[in-house]
C-alpha cells in the first residue's frame, strides 16, 4: 500500500507541472486581455474558466487562421465606414438648414433652437438623417444669425454643418 500511494504522488507531482494553453479570446476579459488577442494561460484556468465560459477558444491552427480573417474583415469595414463618414461629412458641409423661430419684443428670440429641432431640419429640407446625440451643441442657440455646428460621425471625422436662424414672420 505504501507503493501505491508512493505512485500516486508521483503522479500528481508530475500533473502540476506549469502547463500552458494559448487561447484566443472571444470578449474582453478583466486582467487578461481584449477580444481577438491571443494569451497563454494555465491549462487548468483555460479548461476550467475560459473554455466553459465562452470567454475564449483553443488557439489552434484552424482557428488562428479563423481569427486572421475575421481581424482583415473587420479592418476593412472600419476602412469602409472611415470613408463613408468623410465623403458625408463633405456633402453636409455644402447643405444648410434654415431655422425659423418666434421673436420677441426688441428682435430677441422667443424661445431657443436644440439639436432636436437641427436635427429635424436637416431631415426635412436635405432628405437625410443624423442622430441629435451626434450634433456638438454646447447649448442651444438663442440668437438670430448663421452658425456652423460641428457632427460627430465617426470617432475620426467630424462634419460641419450650417444653421441659419431666422425670425418667423
Amino acid at each position: 500500500m505504501r507503493r501505491r500511494f508512493g505512485k500516486t504522488l508521483e503522479a500528481a507531482i508530475v500533473r502540476t507541472e506549469d502547463k500552458q494553453m494559448k487561447v484566443i479570446l472571444l470578449e474582453d476579459v478583466k486582467a487578461l486581455g481584449k477580444k481577438g488577442d491571443v494569451v497563454e494561460v494555465s491549462d487548468g484556468y483555460a479548461r476550467n474558466f475560459v473554455l466553459p465560459k465562452k470567454l475564449g477558444i483553443e488557439a489552434s491552427g484552424k482557428n488562428m487562421n479563423d481569427l486572421k480573417l475575421r481581424k482583415a474583415n473587420d479592418e476593412k469595414k472600419a476602412k469602409e465606414l472611415l470613408e463613408a463618414a468623410q465623403a458625408f461629412a463633405r456633402e453636409m458641409e455644402q447643405d444648410e438648414v434654415v431655422l425659423s423661430i418666434k421673436a420677441g419684443e426688441g428682435g430677441k428670440t422667443f424661445g431657443s433652437v436644440s439639436s432636436k429641432e437641427i436635427a429635424q431640419g436637416y431631415k426635412d429640407q436635405c432628405g437625410k438623417e443624423i442622430d441629435k446625440k451626434k450634433l456638438i451643441l454646447p447649448e442651444p442657440i438663442r440668437s438670430f444669425g448663421v452658425f456652423e455646428i460641428g457632427v460627430k460621425l465617426h470617432p475620426k471625422v467630424t462634419g460641419k454643418l450650417k444653421v441659419k436662424v431666422t425670425e418667423k414672420g
